[in-house]
């Protein structure tokens, strides 16, 4: 090789060397540099997108929480559970279930089921309890590897004094908490500032960020202000040791012909308000698998899902009126109420606004409250 071509050489090397050090400087900047988007239209997408999680684990939660009742001939004491596994395993607390004789489940569609104690704990206020009914049901999803931390966001839902399913929000107040209450040591407690009243104890607590389980509502204060939970992933594993060692064979369970006994229509109408207010918030939602889920055979058997989506798909902003019922004489309740919605129209940009009166009318099926019928008039006598 001669040296008129060296020198040609050794520019074209320098040249690519100095070209690839640029290019991994601009590389390097693209990384480290965040993208700032300031377009007001993506800013309002974001914001109702989170708005709508927080309902959508609201929505979601509720499914899995039930209201319990300890049953003994002196007392009976009220509060929360909710399912963990596809065995119909309820987490709850201890101090619920304890003392009693005989233990019902309330689901969220109105069904009362006989439960049989799997495990409680004698130091730890926790406690596992089955319904075979329920087994193959949703259950909630448990978080076990974070640590909750001062500040984080959480749900708490439960049923305070007979309400099913109530939700109150609040924060992390505090962490490792210490106490002991009734003979119950709590070791590591999340202090929040949620309300933890009578009927709330053995409800979940959840993460606002993620909608996962992260503790177990136990206690609060009397005036309401704090109350504490039992972190989740503290006793998790004696949980579901108490679960996989449990046969149903060898268990307890209370008579399903002693809970028609227990219930009366004031609470009949009440479980018969829930369905229709979950179908309704279903549908705003657009949760249609979950109010389809609702209805009866017969009204299954008379409309298809893909039907039954496209008849609520094109209406938003649903409001409705509060709700009336009466009970019937053949055992049903009749729920009435006034829904008004816009419909978005065919090839047109605005909505239309309509309003609805409904009749729901709910009864017993295969041992769940469904909605058996829906009658519909428009204002305009439609």
């Amino acid at each position: 090789m001669n040296k008129k071509q060296l020198g040609p050489i050794i520019v074209s090397i320098f040249l690519v060397a100095a070209g690839s050090f640029v290019l991994v400087l601009i590389h390097d900047k693209w990384q480290f540099n965040n993208i700032k988007v300031s377009n007001p239209a993506i800013s309002k997408v974001e914001t109702a997108t989170q708005e709508l999680d927080l309902k959508s684990i609201i929505h979601t939660a509720e499914k899995s929480v039930v209201q319990i009742e300890g049953q003994s001939e002196q007392t009976t004491v009220t509060g929360s559970g909710f399912l963990f596994n596809e065995k119909g395993d309820i987490i709850t607390n201890a101090h619920v279930v304890n003392d009693a004789d005989v233990i019902y489940v309330r689901t969220a569609n109105g069904r009362i089921y006989p439960a049989a104690v799997v495990g409680t704990g004698e130091s730890t206020d926790i406690a596992v309890i089955r319904v075979p009914q329920l087994a193959g049901q949703k259950s909630l999803n448990i978080e076990t590897k974070k640590k909750a931390e001062t500040g984080d966001e959480v749900i708490s839902l439960g049923s305070p004094h007979g309400f099913q399913n109530t939700v109150t929000l609040g924060i992390i107040s505090g962490t490792e908490r210490n106490f002991t209450v009734d003979g119950f040591e709590y070791q590591n407690a999340y202090q929040i500032s949620a309300q933890i009243t009578e009927g709330n104890s053995g409800g979940p607590l959840i993460s606002r960020e993620s909608g996962n389980v992260i503790g177990i509502n136990a206690v609060g204060t009397n005036d309401g202000t704090l109350g504490f939970s039992i972190p989740i992933d503290d006793v998790h594993k004696q949980l579901s040791t108490w679960s996989n060692e449990a046969k149903n064979e060898n268990l307890e369970f209370g008579k399903t012909e002693d809970i028609d006994s227990t219930e009366n229509t004031e609470q009949l109408v009440e479980d018969a308000e829930y369905v229709a207010d979950y179908f309704l918030e279903s549908i705003s939602m657009r949760d249609y698998v979950g109010a389809y889920t609702l209805l009866g055979s017969k009204m299954q058997a008379g409309v298809s899902y893909s039907d039954f989506r496209e008849r609520f798909i094109h209406y938003v902003n649903l409001e409705y009126s509060d709700l009336e019922s009466k009970a019937t004489d053949d055992g049903r309740v009749e729920t009435s109420l006034s829904v008004t919605a816009e419909k978005n129209m065919p090839n047109e940009k605005e909505t239309k606004q309509e309003t609805f009166t409904y009749v729901f009318t709910i009864g017993h099926e295969n041992d769940q409250l469904k909605i058996l019928k829906i009658s519909k008039s428009s204002d305009d006598g439609e």
